[in-house]
């Protein structure tokens, strides 16, 4: 009887946490941009919702994330410290040379905005790399 309610106990706890992941995530909004002369991209997840705009007067297309992209994204989010962000630095300076576009990545997460400095479109910090990888490619399904 005691192995039934433990296994009963870790199953209702089980679901709680990936519920409450999700619910952590339904209160971020992820916003990643890229821009130069000849490049935007602008990139928005929000409420399990990819949203894609490829020109600066553009509408964005928009694309409901599946199951398994919700768990990437989330599983990625996870590792990543929200209040780190402002002072990671970018590991290449093309983009001072027109070598590459500027990109930042802005996270709104229960309120408070959590803004990248500056660094080079492909070239993330190795601390939102994941991220910035995970982002892009939902990016590349909506085109």
């Amino acid at each position: 009887m005691k192995i039934i309610t433990l296994l009963f106990l870790t199953l209702i706890l089980g679901k709680n946490c990936q519920s409450q992941n999700n619910m952590d995530l339904n209160a971020a909004k992820i916003e990643y941009t890229a821009n130069s002369r000849g490049l935007y991209n602008n990139t928005v997840i929000e409420n399990k919702t990819v949203s894609v705009t490829k020109t600066r007067d553009g509408k964005p297309v928009s694309n409901s994330l599946t199951d398994a992209e919700l768990n990437a994204l989330i599983n990625e989010f996870q590792k990543v410290n929200l209040e780190e962000i402002p002072s990671l630095k970018a590991p290449t300076e093309k983009r001072f040379h027109d070598g590459a576009a500027m990109a930042d990545l802005k996270i709104t997460y229960k309120g408070k905005t959590y803004e990248s400095q500056t660094f080079d479109n492909g070239y993330p910090p190795e601390k939102i790399k994941n991220l910035v990888n995970t982002i892009l490619s939902f990016s590349k399904k909506v085109e």
